[in-house]
């Protein structure tokens, strides 16, 4: 503290004291410890400036109500208007969106895997309101992805105002992200286990001081602010019989094989909206009036199911009944989704997965005794666990929430049942699902963008040997008497690529002086793009066997050569260096 007193001191300007705190960070861990704190801070207020504008928001559905789905009915003509007021102004949002401005938000989990962490905070701003008015009119989504998307979006705009490390920046969106989703379960060990499973894709030991105290200082921003929920009570065993577990694994793969099918639905539900002769804007309008509709069977359809998740966990519903709000609700997401309205499925899976255990329990209850309340647990977990990919984030969950140890063992049978039935099956969570829909190849926030950054461009060495391809093998003895170079690029009269010869080939004893040069050429032959990625180059070697490949452009003109040796020496240094990140030892040599 007395150096920062020093610094502010003799760094009067905004600039000044901004170049001083970044120096202090980058030396000392400490201070990036206080950063995560401010992260948390201003996560927990973002969670409580939510969650009151979606109370003030479900006022309009029904007044003097706080949560919409624990509403026993709701006014049929609010419930058919406000969604359908709510789709309209969050399709008419969205046309002027697209029409003023490029708007591609980039979420956490993309952020950190791709782009070192950098997430626009303007646009994580409009996620949010768009969040808030998709949840605020009822549409059947949760608002964590909202919650997550501002958390990350204040560590990533202060990692980067600092020009701090990339593996720091990275690091405090972990922090935003672990705050958002403990302030809202009230859940500071799930939070954290949120940053590390999904946002930060690994867990170490030098990250876990920064992610804990920024869910722990979030959570008590949401105290202090009166938006946390009271604490559900779930009538718990004192022991699970070993012979229940068996059960509990078959109920871990149901509630899989149910997220899986959700997953799938939202997918056609989504093909099934844009084929409808409608403009994009009207899209939600449509969505909300369908949502509306089923809000009139069950008003738990109605916003993240929140309410009627816990109504469930202390009451559980009989089989059939079960059964119909497990539809309801299924396909109401799958409509809030499709038809265009912004929000996560975190909170609904939960409200899913106690459904699906209570049927579960139901379908069960002529062969064995397995307490309803311990299947409703299991199922909301196991069923969050395929949905969100995040196994300790939802074992963690069930401890801080029920308190009960021999629960929670029961939940990580499940988890890993369901995560493992989800990998073979299905092969991505929610958030993975949808980068696959979009050509993206990413499975969690571990750090792959350096691999796309680090490109041939970058990486080829530019002085390069040219030959006419229209010689002969005497023609390159000729010129090239030695052994060196030891790769020559044939081209013709136009310098475009014809081909790569080894200097080693021409001068083997089996090619006759007469040979025409691009007899050598390999039929296999490939050369690599400017643009082309580490990865990609990697595979190319792999797939030619040759230890070297030239680099053209569109024009198929020579720009240089790339060897493999020095791109698995690349490679195993990058490697190295993110080894040395996640031990602790950037600051280090």
């Amino acid at each position: 503290m007395m150096g920062l007193l020093g610094h502010m001191r003799t760094h009067a300007t905004l600039p000044g004291f901004l170049a001083a705190l970044r120096a202090l960070v980058r030396t000392d861990t400490l201070w990036l410890v206080a950063l995560a704190a401010l992260v948390g801070l201003l996560a927990g207020g973002a969670v409580s400036l939510m969650t009151e504008a979606t109370f003030l928001a479900h006022h309009l559905l029904a007044p003097e109500s706080g949560r919409l789905s624990g509403l026993p009915s709701i006014a049929p003509v609010r419930a058919l208007l406000v969604p359908v007021s709510g789709g309209l102004l969050l399709g008419a949002a969205g046309y002027c969106l697209a029409r003023t401005t490029r708007f591609r938000p980039v979420d956490p989990v993309e952020a950190n895997a791709l782009h070192g962490g950098r997430m626009s905070l303007r646009d994580s701003l409009v996620v949010a309101g768009q969040t808030v008015i998709s949840n605020g009119c009822g549409a059947s989504l949760g608002l964590e992805a909202g919650f997550s998307q501002l958390g990350a979006a204040f560590g990533s705009r202060i990692g980067r105002q600092l020009r701090m490390h990339r593996a720091d920046v990275r690091l405090l969106v972990g922090c935003g992200a672990a705050g958002a989703i403990g302030a809202a379960f009230d859940a500071p060990l799930a939070g954290a286990f949120y940053a590390f499973e999904l946002i930060i894709g690994t867990y170490s030991f030098t990250a876990l001081a920064p992610v804990a105290l920024s869910a722990v200082t979030a959570i008590g921003i949401v105290h202090l602010t009166g938006t946390v929920l009271p604490a559900v009570t779930v009538q718990t065993p004192a022991s699970i019989p070993p012979l229940a577990y068996l059960p509990i694994a078959v109920l871990g793969g149901v509630s899989a094989l149910v997220a899986v099918g959700l997953m799938k639905g939202v997918t056609l539900t989504e093909r099934a909206f844009h084929a409808l002769p409608l403009p994009v804007w009207m899209r939600p309008a449509l969505g909300g009036l369908l949502v509306g509709l089923l809000a009139l069977i069950s008003p738990s359809v109605l916003s993240s199911g929140h309410m009627a998740m816990r109504a469930g966990l202390i009451d559980t519903p009989p089989l059939l009944l079960a059964l119909g709000l497990l539809g309801l609700k299924a396909l109401a997401s799958a409509i809030s989704i499709g038809s265009g309205f912004r929000g996560g499925l975190f909170f609904a899976s939960l409200y899913l997965g106690v459904l699906t255990g209570a049927v579960f329990a139901g379908v069960l209850s002529p062969l064995t005794v397995l307490p309803v309340s311990v299947c409703a647990v299991v199922g909301m977990c196991a069923l969050a666990v395929a949905v969100i990919g995040g196994p300790m984030t939802m074992v963690f969950l069930a401890l801080e929430t029920t308190g009960s140890l021999p629960l929670t063992t029961a939940v990580m049978v499940s988890a890993i049942v369901s995560s493992i039935t989800v990998r073979r099956t299905f092969g991505y969570s929610f958030a993975t699902w949808r980068f696959h829909l979009r050509g993206e190849n990413i499975r969690s926030g571990v750090d792959v963008g350096w691999m796309r950054n680090l490109t041939v461009e970058r990486m080829m060495r530019t002085e390069i040997v040219t030959f006419p391809a229209t010689e002969t093998v005497a023609g390159a003895r000729a010129e090239f008497p030695g052994t060196a170079p030891r790769y020559i690029i044939l081209r013709d009269e136009h310098r475009r690529y014809k081909g790569l010869v080894e200097n080693v080939a021409f001068h083997a004893a089996r090619y006759a002086d007469s040979t025409p040069l691009l007899d050598l050429v390999p039929s296999d032959d490939e050369a690599l793009l400017p643009q082309t990625c580490l990865s990609d180059a990697l595979a190319c070697f792999e797939r030619t066997g040759r230890p070297a490949c030239a680099v053209i452009n569109e024009n198929n003109m020579v720009l240089g050569l790339l060897s493999e040796r020095y791109v698995l020496r690349r490679y195993a240094e990058e490697l190295e260096r993110t080894r040395r990140e996640l031990a602790g030892e950037k600051y280090r040599g």
